[in-house]
């Protein structure tokens, strides 16, 4: 069985010898800048030295753009020792931080009236365009093709692709000053993404849809169910048609904070499987997998953990082990590691829970 076989047939509930052992945040061969500068060429073998398994993350996005056609052109408009000022093509503008784990934040968002979205939505937002897809697209489609490891469609999310064109205040507002151009927002990205998709699976078969959301804080979603249940279920479901339609078996949905409503909700509008279930929000992952079997679940283990001590470290093994006996789970941090959690102790950590991966066989979920 490979990589991408494993990883299939954990999240939707069929028995395994074992599940994969994936990175699950970080990229393909990320490390932090002082694990490089104290380890020269780190960088570029340390999924190898860790053993991963899959590529990028474990499961891999393609090169299409699915974002604003004008997402790649930045222009610097200001800079110094230790910041440095961004404007896209669409009005956005970014301040980011030098050296800094949380290093850029939107100090201008593109949408603040109607007018801006019309301006954005006719000429950024084309699913038509041919710039989208790289050059070499039909060189991509060949290795897809011959691939052991999970691929996904991507999708910037129902709430998350409003939220970074208008900022979560100005959205939280318009749901109630404007909800028409909320919904003309979701709608359309999610037709603009679904059109997308249509060029592609002729050629590939995907495993997975990913939508980015990034809507709850450690005290739950941004938005109440009601909100959820009007403006994103129908997107929800027209995605979970698409894959249906295409014998993709995954929608996955990313978001940070604390989910354990939000995957219900999630659950009923078609998703069925979720990360990265952060420890300090206060998710209880166990709990949910209880109460709710059908969702499956990626992450889930306490990245802090890994710079605070072997006891520490041994909790979050016993946690990965217990949850993949449940089923339906892919144990690994619920981030990417903080500046202040070395190269050893991030190395330490995935080399015990690869241990504790490998070791836990014959998974047959209830």
């Amino acid at each position: 069985m490979n990589t991408r076989e494993r990883f299939v047939r954990t999240l939707t509930g069929q028995s395994v010898s074992r599940v994969p052992f994936m990175k699950v945040f970080g990229g393909t061969n990320s490390v932090l800048p002082s694990w490089e500068a104290a380890n020269p060429g780190l960088g570029e073998k340390i999924d190898q030295v860790c053993q991963f398994e899959g590529t990028h993350r474990g499961w891999d996005t393609t090169p299409v753009n699915m974002d604003v056609s004008c997402m790649h052109g930045w222009e610097i408009i200001a800079e110094d020792e230790t910041t440095r000022t961004l404007r896209r093509a669409d009005g956005m503008v970014k301040l980011y931080l030098k050296g800094n784990d949380f290093h850029h934040q939107t100090i201008e968002f593109p949408v603040k009236c109607r007018a801006d979205w019309e301006r954005i939505k006719t000429q950024f937002l084309d699913p038509d365009d041919p710039t989208r897809f790289p050059d070499n697209w039909a060189e991509h489609v060949t290795r897809y093709r011959n691939r052991d490891w999970p691929l996904q469609l991507s999708h910037r999310g129902v709430y998350g692709f409003p939220r970074v064109l208008m900022g979560d205040e100005a959205l939280a507002f318009a749901f109630y000053d404007d909800p028409e151009l909320v919904h003309d927002i979701m709608d359309t990205y999610t037709s603009f993404a679904i059109r997308v998709w249509e060029k592609m699976v002729p050629d590939i078969q995907f495993d997975l849809i990913e939508c980015w959301e990034d809507m709850c804080s450690k005290n739950g979603s941004i938005i109440s169910p009601d909100m959820f249940h009007e403006f994103m279920a129908p997107n929800y479901r027209r995605i979970r048609a698409f894959a249906d339609a295409h014998a993709i078996p995954i929608v996955l949905v990313d978001s940070d904070g604390n989910i354990m409503k939000l995957a219900k909700w999630m659950f009923e509008a078609g998703v069925n499987a979720m990360y990265p279930f952060e420890i300090l929000a206060g998710n209880d992952l166990a709990a949910l997998r209880d109460e709710l079997p059908g969702m499956a679940a990626i992450g889930g283990l306490k990245k802090e953990a890994m710079a605070e001590g072997e006891e520490a470290v041994l909790a979050e093994m016993r946690r990965a082990e217990k949850l993949i006996r449940k089923g339906r789970f892919i144990p690994g941090p619920d981030h990417f590691v903080q500046s202040h959690t070395s190269w050893e102790q991030y190395r330490d950590f995935m080399a015990q829970l690869r241990e504790v991966v490998l070791g836990t066989t014959n998974v047959n979920p209830r």
